[in-house]
């Protein structure tokens, strides 16, 4: 199948992945962002428009014609702790979204992505329905998932799809200062409790999206589906494969009370007005809360997945250390050569 597909939010982490695997895939991809592309050029096109630009928006959208589009673009930070006003790109930039669908008579489906914040963590919901958000971020991605049902879509082919955390070369600043946390030795086990999280790589991430647009109909519309590797990663052994890899110190492990005390006084430091203090309760809880999500329904959709965590580890340190190299020698799946996304259909998804 090749596709017309239109990418929003492509300059972001998942969609600047996404968008040159497709391309290279065989489809025809358009990326749609506020921010000029991450790498310019390549197989695919590229505009510049912000969700909330209706009439520019639904201009682009009614110009390309797409078949598909894979809806990514959003405000992703916890910052914004008193207006949901804030995240109008996640509830206005829906329905605007949604107004440009309905007017485009040839976009026959759209992958709406959400988030796992819908519920906070630990929260395991009972059905798609079940929304525990903490943040207003979570509650702004609620409110989005409502829009689409509401809407239904815009009467197209619809599902939504809700990553967990996606990790992997190109990864945000964030994820970045824990990786090098791990290489300096900073980083530290809390307690001997083995704790297991549902993550997703983005390689394989970028495998369950295209999958979403090429199943058959009746596999995917009206529904939900997690995005995140099928079994639960334990992070102890992630993150001592990363220090393995990095050939960094070994890791140590801190007593949980005394973590817990030191997360206290990151509390207070917050409270005084230091708002970028990175070690606080909040955190900490997020770190040591489980969440393991049930993957079978995206697994009978997508099946198996490309790459192993171990694989996704060599690939991100690479990355890490190499930044100037050629994208594609950490990220094969946007290789044009080799594609990597023949890779996709060849390997059995070890782990």
């Amino acid at each position: 199948m090749t596709a017309k597909v239109l990418v929003t939010g492509s300059s972001g982490f998942i969609g600047s992945n996404l968008v040159p695997y497709l391309a290279v895939s065989g489809h025809e991809v358009l990326g749609l962002d506020r921010n000029p592309p991450r790498e310019p050029g390549g197989r695919y096109g590229s505009v510049e428009c912000d969700l909330l630009d209706r009439e520019k928006l639904l201009a682009i959208v009614a110009a390309f014609s797409p078949d598909c589009i894979l809806h990514l673009a959003a405000r992703t930070d916890l910052e914004e702790t008193t207006e949901i006003a804030g995240y109008a790109a996640n509830t206005t930039g829906v329905e605007n979204l949604i107004d440009a669908i309905e007017a485009t008579p040839a976009v026959k489906r759209c992958v709406f992505t959400s988030s796992q914040m819908v519920c906070r963590p630990g929260h395991i919901p009972r059905d798609e329905n079940d929304y525990a958000p903490h943040t207003l971020y979570g509650e702004s991605k609620v409110l989005g998932e409502r829009i689409v049902r509401a809407r239904d879509g815009g009467g197209v082919e619809w599902c939504i799809t809700r990553p967990t955390t996606v990790w992997g070369p190109g990864m945000s600043a964030h994820y970045q200062r824990f990786l090098r946390m791990i290489k300096a030795g900073s980083y530290f086990h809390v307690g001997k409790r083995p704790l297991c999280k549902s993550y997703g790589y983005i390689g394989n991430v970028v495998h369950q999206y295209r999958q979403l647009i090429e199943a058959p109909a009746d596999r995917i519309v009206r529904r939900v589906f997690y995005q995140a590797d099928y079994q639960p990663l334990s992070l102890q052994e992630w993150t001592n494969e990363f220090q393995r890899a990095f050939a960094a110190p070994p890791i140590r492990t801190f007593p949980a009370g005394l973590v817990h005390a030191a997360a206290a006084v990151g509390d207070a430091i917050h409270a005084l007005g230091w708002r970028r203090f990175p070690f606080t309760s909040f955190r900490l809880n997020n770190v040591l809360t489980e969440y393991c999500f049930d993957l079978r329904p995206t697994e009978a959709v997508c099946g198996p997945l490309p790459y192993s965590m171990r694989e996704g580890v060599t690939h991100t340190v690479e990355w890490m250390l190499h930044p100037d190299a050629p994208a594609e020698s950490a990220r094969p799946w946007i290789n044009g050569s080799a594609t990597g996304a023949d890779r996709l259909y060849q390997r059995t998804g070890s782990r």
